[in-house]
C-alpha cells in the first residue's frame, strides 16, 4: 500500500504532472490569480470565455491540483455549505432557495462544460445516496428527509431499509434518502483537463512559485511580483498561510483510502449499479464512491486539524487513521474483507469559523476571494469561479447577487483555543458515535450536541 504521494488520483494518472516553469522576476497582468485548484481554474475559465484579452496570471505554490482538487472524493454534488436554513435565517428563505437552485444548476454545468471541453474525468450522474446504521442516525435521516421536503422543489427519494439495501447492499442498513443532483468524478482528470483548457485559453500558469503575500494591485512571490488590478484569493485549505491570514480559514484535514478493483461477484452482491456517491449520517461522516476501475474510494477523517494550522506536504496520513477507515470500509462491506487497500492520502479543506462558504470582490482594491467550502467545492468551486468572474468584470449579474457574495466570518480563535477546541469537538463527536453503535435510543447522543454547539454549526 503506498502512502501520500499526493493521492491515487494522481497515481492513476500516471504520477505528477511534468512541472510548469515558475514566475522569473516581476510581470504585469489584469488579474492574477492565487491558486491553481479547481476555484483558480474555474474563474481563469470564465474569465478569459468572457472577455478573451484578458491578460490572466495564476501562480501555484506546487502544482495545479495539488490541493483537495487532486485529492477530493469526487462528490460533485449540490451542498449548500453551511446549511440553507443558516442562509434563510441571516439572508431569507428566497434567498436560501435562490442559492440551492444555484447549486443544483451547478451540477450540470460542470458536466456540460467536461463534454465540451473534451475533458473526460469518468462523470457519472447517478445521484447522492446517505444511509443510516442506527436507530439515532435512522432519526437524523428522517428529520433531514422531512425538512428536505419542506422545501419547494425537492425531489428528495426516502427509502427504508430493504429498499435502501437494493440500491447499495451496506451491511446493517436501516434506510436511505436519496437525490439526484450529484455526479461520480475522477478528481484528478478534472483538475489537469481543466488546466489544460485554460491555457489553451492563453491563462499563464506559473507553478513551483509561492506566494508570500496578497494586497492590492500585487500577489508578491519569492521569486517577483505580479501587479495587476485584480489579485484572486483562491488558496482554499493553504490560506493560512498567507501573511494575514493566519486565522481565516481553519485547514481541516481529511483522508481517504482506495481498494484494488474488486471483483464482478462482489458487485453482483452489493448493487452500486448507479455510481451513486455514498455517505452516512454518523457524526464524523464517511463518503465513498465506487471508481471507473470497479474499487472503492472511502474517506473520512483521521486527526482533524494539526497545530498551528500546519498543512502537510505530500498528502501522507497517520497509520491509525489507514487503520479505522479501512475497518468501516470493511465493517461496512464485509465482502471486501480480504481485498488490500491500495493507496491511502489525505488533504485539507478550508474551515471558516462560521462553516460557511463565501465568495466576494472589492471594487476599490481589486482584492477577490472565495473559498471555506468544507468539502463542498467540487461543486461550489465552478459557482464561485463564475460568480467572481461577473464580479470582476462589473456584470450585473443574478450569480452576483446571491447571499454568499461579500459574506464573511469572524476569525478563528488563536492557539492553542483553536487546536484545544477542534481536538474537543472532534473526540466528542466520536464519542457520540460509539455510544449510538451502542445503544437503541433514537436520540441523538450527548457529546454530539455539546460539539455542535462550541463548533457554531
Amino acid at each position: 500500500m503506498r502512502n501520500g504521494d499526493v493521492s491515487w488520483w494522481w497515481r492513476d494518472l500516471g504520477g505528477r504532472p511534468p512541472e510548469r516553469p515558475g514566475l522569473e522576476g516581476d510581470r504585469d497582468a489584469d488579474v492574477v490569480i492565487v491558486g491553481a485548484g479547481y476555484t483558480g481554474l474555474w474563474t481563469a475559465y470564465y474569465l478569459s470565455q468572457l472577455q478573451p484579452d484578458l491578460r490572466i496570471t495564476v501562480l501555484e505554490q506546487r502544482f495545479a491540483g495539488f490541493g483537495a482538487s487532486g485529492r477530493n472524493g469526487g462528490w460533485l454534488t449540490n451542498s449548500v455549505t453551511g446549511g440553507r436554513e443558516k442562509l434563510a435565517v441571516s439572508h431569507g428563505r428566497t434567498a436560501a432557495i435562490a442559492q440551492q437552485r444555484a447549486l443544483d444548476h451547478t451540477v450540470d454545468e460542470v458536466i456540460s462544460v467536461a463534454s465540451r471541453e473534451g475533458i473526460d474525468a469518468d462523470i457519472v450522474k447517478g445521484g447522492e445516496f446517505e444511509i443510516a446504521r442506527t436507530p439515532s442516525q435512522l432519526a437524523r435521516l428522517r428529520a433531514a428527509a422531512a425538512n428536505e421536503r419542506s422545501w419547494p422543489g425537492t425531489d428528495i427519494e426516502e427509502l427504508d431499509g430493504r429498499a435502501a439495501a437494493s440500491r447499495i447492499a451496506v451491511d446493517g442498513i436501516l434506510g436511505g434518502i436519496w437525490h439526484p443532483h450529484c455526479a461520480r468524478v475522477h478528481p484528478a482528470k478534472l483538475v489537469a483537463g481543466l488546466t489544460a483548457v485554460v491555457e489553451r485559453r492563453g491563462v499563464t500558469i506559473h507553478e513551483g512559485t509561492r506566494v508570500t503575500e496578497i494586497a492590492p494591485g500585487r500577489a508578491v512571490t519569492e521569486h517577483g511580483t505580479v501587479r495587476a488590478r485584480h489579485v484572486i484569493r483562491a488558496t482554499e485549505g493553504f490560506t493560512a498561510d498567507l501573511r494575514g491570514e493566519h486565522r481565516t480559514w481553519l485547514p481541516m484535514n481529511s483522508s481517504m483510502i482506495v481498494t484494488e478493483p474488486l471483483p464482478a461477484s462482489f458487485w453482483d452482491a452489493v448493487g452500486w449499479s448507479g455510481r451513486e456517491t455514498l455517505g452516512d449520517f454518523a457524526h464524523v461522516y464517511m463518503y465513498a464512491q465506487r471508481t471507473a476501475d470497479d474499487r472503492i474510494a472511502f474517506g473520512g477523517r483521521g486527526i482533524p486539524y494539526r497545530y498551528a494550522s500546519r498543512v502537510d506536504t505530500d498528502g501522507a496520513t497517520q497509520e491509525r487513521t489507514i487503520a479505522s477507515l479501512t475497518a468501516l470500509l470493511r465493517d461496512f462491506f464485509p465482502d471486501a474483507a480480504t481485498t488490500p487497500v491500495a493507496h491511502a492520502w489525505s488533504g485539507v479543506l478550508g474551515v471558516p469559523r462560521d462553516w460557511a462558504a463565501t465568495v466576494g470582490h472589492d471594487r476599490a482594491t481589486g482584492l477577490g476571494w472565495a473559498g471555506g467550502y468544507v468539502g463542498t467545492g467540487v461543486t461550489a468551486t465552478n459557482l464561485a469561479g463564475r460568480t467572481l468572474a461577473d464580479l470582476v468584470l462589473g456584470r450585473d449579474t443574478d450569480l452576483v447577487r446571491l447571499p454568499w457574495v461579500g459574506h464573511r466570518a469572524r476569525r478563528w480563535e488563536p492557539e492553542p483555543l483553536r487546536w484545544l477546541a477542534v481536538q474537543g469537538i472532534y473526540a466528542a463527536y466520536r464519542t457520540a458515535d460509539r455510544l449510538e453503535e451502542l445503544g437503541t435510543s433514537e436520540r441523538t447522543a450527548w457529546p454530539a450536541s455539546v460539539a455542535d454547539l462550541v463548533a457554531g454549526r
